[in-house]
């Protein structure tokens, strides 16, 4: 799907969900919607903001946690908790299915496509559920981390060996 139909599908969707739940059908909330499904990827709530300023484009923050909130409610939006520290969003239509690689040490996010983890076989099991979208987080060391770590380990080893008399003491 081109991504001007996605953006045109996705504001319907939000324009019904604005009507049924009877909240203001605001320029403002159209166009951080219209923002979101402009980009790919994650994004945090100081990234958005900062991008939408960027674009000339000026919003409170209050706004942008409002509509976020909507989007949320209303499926358009997904929300991450890959750390303890910041939660990151993404769009959730028009992304293909993909998992998420978390390094435990600098907290980088990188996404991988993953093949589909569901069989027909296996979607006949799940009775009642039409899968829609997935994501799954792997948790793990980055390879800069990792080198880091051993460049570490061996200005560490270099130094307590240099240190010693020659009597091994």
């Amino acid at each position: 799907m081109d991504n001007v139909k996605l953006r045109n599908q996705v504001k319907e969707e939000f324009m019904g969900y604005l009507t049924v739940h009877k909240h203001r059908k605001t320029p403002e909330r159209f166009a951080i919607l219209d923002h979101i499904y402009s980009t790919k990827g994650h994004f945090d709530m100081d990234s958005l903001y900062k991008s939408m300023i960027d674009v000339n484009f000026r919003v409170s923050r209050a706004t942008l946690y409002n509509t976020i909130d909507l989007l949320l409610d209303c499926g358009l939006v997904v929300k991450h908790q890959f750390g303890a520290n910041m939660a990151k969003y993404e769009r959730t239509y028009g992304n293909e299915n993909h998992d998420h690689l978390i390094c435990m040490s600098c907290g980088e996010v990188r996404e991988t496509k993953n093949g589909d983890l569901f069989t027909p076989a296996q979607q006949k099991k799940i009775k009642k559920f039409t899968v829609h979208y997935y994501s799954m987080y792997i948790y793990g060391i980055c390879s800069k981390c990792s080198h880091a770590k051993k460049m570490q380990l061996r200005k560490l080893s270099r130094t307590s060996t240099s240190g010693r008399d020659k009597t091994g003491k």
